[in-house]
């Protein structure tokens, strides 16, 4: 995600959002347990933390809900996730 799709979801998360609050994230990655295990690293052992293997097996989608205190948390995650390479954040 570049800065203008951070700042857009800045806004848009500050508009529409009552701060703390859960935050469902999703992310779509090749099926690699590594990769599986370092998102997951990335987030507290609150988070509810769930994934379904596309129907080919080749990729892995991650579902994760957790508290967020604001939309700056929530981009930080982003920012976060972003760095495991082949992630893709939707």
């Amino acid at each position: 995600m570049n800065n203008d799709l951070f700042n857009n979801l800045r806004d848009k998360l500050s508009k529409e959002n009552n701060w703390p609050q859960v935050y469902m994230f999703k992310f779509i990655i090749p099926a690699d347990n590594k990769k599986m295990a370092l998102v997951e690293a990335k987030f507290s052992d609150e988070a509810n933390i769930s994934q379904k293997e596309s129907s080919n097996g080749k990729y892995m989608s991650i579902t994760v809900k957790e508290v967020m205190l604001s939309p700056d948390a929530v981009i930080q995650k982003y920012k976060d996730v972003s760095e495991i390479e082949g992630v893709m954040a939707l």
